[in-house]
């Protein structure tokens, strides 16, 4: 196993839940019989391996059974079924305060989770100082940690899981308890443990942290082993199933708005009565960041009107404005006949990245508006494919090479 950290074969985790007891004849009178015991396959025949020296995420939804995986690699539990074979010395955070001791200071609790890793007194002795820094919880290392706080508890147990120079150091996605700062160090931490050829197990919900992070990825849906192999082509799959079934859950087909609604501001000659946003393949309401999206806007006219303009303005759910594109602008200018029809504005690709956002529609001749919908409707984008960080893409282009100056 000279390059395999660890090897998982046919592993699987079967739970045996107890029902609800009835102890007395009041209780099985009032309540009925109970439900006795049944059993929950938390995990189904998965095997995968972990290469040495590399950082390899799980995902999936929650109740996949990522945590329950996490605990068997750490040897928390022992599968049902299959082998686990792993090389090296494995530290683990999996949740608050495991490991600690309530009643110890942060002090102690440190030479308590260094002896439960299998190092000596002296080892934890030349660690303990960094531990500290690192933890930055200040008077508190000498304070019981029953009284800590959750922040606190994540910073104390990271610090001991990621300096006692950990061989395989395995993950759950309780970094996001602490702060932005402490975050942040935490991930400067992974990398450079990456760098030093440590072998990294997270679970992560963030795509763009296994993007950036792993190098391969698992994903794990209702116990079962979906793909393994490198992070992006393994990210892609997810995210296209969690879209495509969002899309099958979708029962209403786009965002209905009132003809009479009372915060329109206009004649009302003309009214936006809908508005659908389309997919490349024509699925509605359900928005892919890096796709083209067709905006379609309805509208119902009481006559038949000339030279109308449709301005649009694309707010973040900050507040923000992101832009406002106008036909006028675009030299179009639209002759509505008289009942229901549609105008489409395409994007191609839609440059919005995940998050939720609003659309304020407006309807006009030479500036006077027939109907101004003020961020009447609301939509989201999903994550794609791509990376991205922000509220929108900026499609730019590099220089090819350093010019000297």
């Amino acid at each position: 196993m000279s390059d395999t950290a660890m090897r998982i074969q046919d592993l699987s985790k079967t739970f045996i839940l107890e029902g609800e007891r009835r102890d007395s004849v009041k209780e099985r009178f009032v309540r009925g019989k109970g439900r006795g015991k049944h059993t929950f396959t938390a995990l189904d025949d998965v095997s995968f391996e972990v290469p040495r020296g590399t950082t390899f995420g799980l995902v999936g939804h929650n109740g996949s059974g990522k945590s329950t995986l996490l605990k068997i690699l750490a040897g928390v539990y022992r599968p049902t079924a299959g082998s686990l074979l792993v090389d090296g010395r494995v530290s683990a955070l999996l949740e608050l305060g495991a490991g600690f001791h309530g009643e110890l200071t942060g002090r102690e609790n440190i030479y308590l989770n260094g002896a439960i890793l299998g190092l000596s007194r002296a080892q934890v002795d030349d660690a303990i100082d960094d531990i500290i820094e690192f933890a930055d919880i200040g008077e508190f290392i000498d304070v019981p940690v029953k009284v800590y706080s959750s922040g606190m508890y994540v910073r104390l147990g990271f610090a001991i899981a990621v300096t006692l120079d950990p061989e395989i150091l395995i993950v759950d996605e309780i970094i996001a308890v602490g702060d932005e700062a402490f975050q942040r160090k935490c991930f400067d931490h992974l990398h450079a443990l990456r760098r030093q050829g440590a072998t990294i197990v997270l679970v992560t919900h963030s795509m763009g942290l296994a993007a950036d992070l792993c190098d391969q990825v698992a994903w794990l849906d209702h116990g079962k082993l979906q793909a393994v192999g490198p992070s992006q082509e393994v990210i892609d799959q997810y995210i296209s199933h969690v879209n495509a079934l969002e899309a099958a859950k979708s029962l209403d087909k786009g965002i209905a708005a009132p003809l009479d609604a009372g915060n329109r501001i206009g004649t009302g000659e003309v009214r936006m009565t809908r508005v659908d946003f389309i997919g490349p393949d024509g699925e509605q309401d359900i928005i892919v960041a890096g796709d083209p999206l067709t905006v379609r806007v309805h509208v119902n006219a009481k006559r038949s009107l000339d030279g109308v303009e449709l301005g649009l303005a694309f707010h973040h759910d900050s507040g923000l404005i992101i832009s406002g594109p106008n036909s006028r602008s675009a030299g179009i200018l639209y002759s509505i006949p008289e009942g229901e029809g549609y105008i489409d504005y395409v994007l191609d690709p839609s440059p919005f990245l995940p998050g939720t956002y609003l659309l304020t529609t407006n309807l006009l001749f030479k500036g006077q508006s027939y109907d101004y919908a003020d961020r009447e409707v609301e939509f989201t984008v999903r994550s794609g494919a791509g990376p991205g960080v922000g509220l929108v893409t900026v499609d730019g282009n590099w220089s090819r090479s350093v010019t000297a100056s």
